[in-house]
């Protein structure tokens, strides 16, 4: 660790922060203006890099290596005028989380597309003419190519700053950010603004993926790595802030670079590895900074949208015959593992359509009467089953005890993770909610000692009582009922009216007396124990756990479900996690491009039905309802002219 060696580490840091900075400026551009948290960003950097390394390889020797690098970032910035105005322009006026289910599903398709056209084999392109060398600093060799990334990044700051301040086009941009409909109103064409907006911010993340082919290998995970990467610069920068995305990247850049630097470091006789810090140490800036300013380094609190508040509807107790049709159903369920003795592969794929139901109701339960969107409640899930497994393994627990104690660590978890996120709202709880999970993730990851590290826990099955398939179904079957009765119990409590106040008008419960963070807070709370429940089952259902269960795809699957069914009503969660897990098994047995067709599926969904598929039932059924009472038998009198 000398000297030298540390400002090669900034310079690093500075050529990383360029290239993150491009794929978040643009991310930040979509969302000041349409509102939309565009999940899809990081696909438009993973195309960019693929295009150009076609375009280097196939144009390089009649256009020359830059000019065919510079046409990349200008098909995926068409490419992301063809997609708003062919499918985003249809959901502007969709609830916010549908837009997200949406670009979700983008990427599904995206990835697949990809992977057809280009193989799953990583792409190493070639090294850019001109900058093959290095240069000497310090007595140290740096890579040419980094310090001409080093150099992009502040021009490019400076071009968007003279874009957005200069030109009338900017100052539509800006005003778009603080008032879309007032834009619409003084006559600005709205559709055209939004389309050039969006197309540049894809063309700003393909130039991030181009220019990262000289430095890396083009590969599959790049979408989903630099969407979490980008958000979070986002976040800490300020929501539709340019120069906060700017500084955001620098500061991630470097702290990582500065933890490369330190390596393992011995304090007081600990050995602290700070190399592996690199792996979350965004996530833990994120949450330091959100925690003391909740707006970014450089934002500002956004306007509430419109449309945001559509899909909270108020929740309504089922009929008397909703609720026969649910007991005559959880009865069916008993009995479906011995009707389907001759498919066993049924109590298997019941057993994970169950344990999906339950995670799903417990993220609805702080999502739709809460209010509180959650991208991280994947963190509760992996905190039970983790609790399940040591307590079994290491604790010498037997399974029934483990059922019991593992929620309430989950619990413990969200008691801790709740307290910070309650305190923030909309798109920074969520990126909050995130961290923590992230940040869970990390320590699992880890701590080989404890949990396993990439390897996970194994050998975690459950008694010789429920070594049979049907007994275990049935008892998996037995803790959801109970878990979601119990939940329904909550949402038509006081409590649960409480929180439904909070969630609609903050202002106003706190004025007649809610303690509105403490009910917020409680929530977590009752959500990240029944998220554990579900995640001990499903550490017993597998026999073994592995940090998959915490990632970030498992939050994103859980959201998916939820918006999937709709978040108007309880049993909107209970039939997405159905048809979302289904969808999910049934597809990926079937085709190669499982991916693309489950993406597609999704997004007919969302365009058919933007309330979710039990949201738009119960719909349908109340205005059904409407109309058979709007013609009463003294209305009929009365159109007849006969006495009542």
């Amino acid at each position: 660790m000398d000297f030298s060696s540390f400002v090669v580490q900034l310079l690093n840091g500075l050529a990383s922060a360029s290239s993150l900075f491009l794929v978040a400026a643009g991310l930040s551009l979509i969302f000041g203006v349409t509102r939309i948290v565009n999940f899809a960003h990081g696909s438009f950097f993973m195309v960019g890099i693929y295009i150009a390394y076609s375009f280097v390889n196939i144009l390089s020797s009649t256009i020359g290596f830059w000019p065919a690098l510079i046409l990349s970032p200008l098909i995926v910035g068409l490419l992301g005028a063809v997609i708003e105005i062919s499918l985003m322009r249809r959901i502007y006026r969709a609830p916010e989380l549908f837009q997200l289910l949406a670009t979700f599903a983008l990427v599904l398709v995206i990835k697949d597309a990809v992977l057809w056209f280009w193989g799953a084999e990583e792409l190493l392109g070639p090294r850019a003419p001109g900058l093959k060398g290095s240069v000497e600093i310090l007595s140290r060799q740096f890579p040419s190519y980094d310090l001409f990334l080093i150099v992009v990044g502040p021009v490019l700051l400076c071009a968007l700053w003279l874009l957005l301040t200069r030109t009338r086009w900017g100052t539509l941009i800006r005003a778009a950010t603080q008032d879309r409909e007032m834009v619409a109103a003084l006559g600005v064409n709205q559709a055209w603004l939004f389309t050039a907006v969006f197309a540049l911010g894809a063309l700003l993340a393909g130039l991030g993926g181009a220019l990262q082919l000289p430095r890396e290998p083009a590969n599959l995970e790049m979408d989903l790595n630099t969407i979490g990467a980008a958000f979070v610069v986002v976040v800490v920068g300020g929501m539709g802030s340019i120069p906060g995305a700017y500084v955001a990247a620098l500061l991630i850049a470097e702290m990582k670079a500065i933890c490369i630097w330190l390596g393992v470091v011995d304090l007081f006789g600990i050995h602290i590895s700070f190399s592996k810090l690199t792996l979350v140490v965004e996530f833990l800036v994120m949450a330091v900074v959100l925690i003391f300013r909740p707006w970014g380094l450089m934002g500002r609190a956004q306007s509430r949208s419109r449309h945001a508040a559509e899909i909270e509807a108020p929740l309504r107790r089922s009929s008397r015959g909703a609720q026969l049709a649910v007991w005559g159903l959880v009865a069916l369920l008993v009995l479906a593992p011995f009707l389907t003795a001759q498919s066993p592969y049924f109590v298997v794929l019941g057993v994970d359509l169950l344990i999906a139901a339950l995670f799903a109701v417990s993220l609805h339960f702080i999502m739709g009467p809460a209010g509180m969107h959650s991208f991280g409640h994947a963190a509760y899930f992996g905190l039970g089953a983790y609790a399940a497994a040591l307590l079994v393994r290491a604790a010498g627990l037997p399974m029934e005890a483990s059922l019991l104690i593992a929620p309430l660590i989950a619990a413990l978890g969200a008691v801790v993770f709740g307290w910070f996120c309650v305190r923030l709202s909309g798109v920074y709880l969520a990126m909050l909610t995130l961290a923590f999970a992230q940040i869970t993730w990390a320590v699992i990851f880890q701590w080989d000692a404890l949990t396993g590290g990439s390897n996970g826990l194994t050998g975690v099955w459950p008694e010789p009582w429920l070594a049979d398939k049907k007994n275990y179904f049935l008892l998996t079957l037995g803790l959801v009922v109970i878990s979601i009765w119990m939940l329904r119990r909550i949402l038509f409590s006081p409590f649960g009216f409480a929180m439904r106040a909070s969630r609609d008008s903050a202002l106003r419960a706190d004025a007649i007396g809610i303690n509105v963070p403490c009910v917020q807070w409680l929530a977590f709370i009752f959500a990240g124990g029944f998220a554990g429940l579900a995640g001990a089952i499903f550490t017993f259902s597998k026999g073994s756990i592995s940090p998959d269960a915490v990632s970030v795809g498992r939050s994103v699957d859980g959201l998916v479900m939820v918006l999937l069914g709709g978040i108007q009503t309880l049993s909107g969660s209970i039939f997405g996690s159905v048809l979302f897990t289904w969808l999910h098994d049934a597809v990926a047995r079937n085709t190669e491009y499982w991916r693309a067709t489950l993406g597609g599926i999704i997004l007919l969904l969302v365009l058919l039905f933007p309330q979710g598929v039990a949201g738009y039932a119960k719909l349908i059924a109340e205005r059904l309802t409407t109309k058979k009472q709007v013609k009463t038998p003294d209305f009929d009198r009365a159109q007849s002219g006969a006495k009542p």
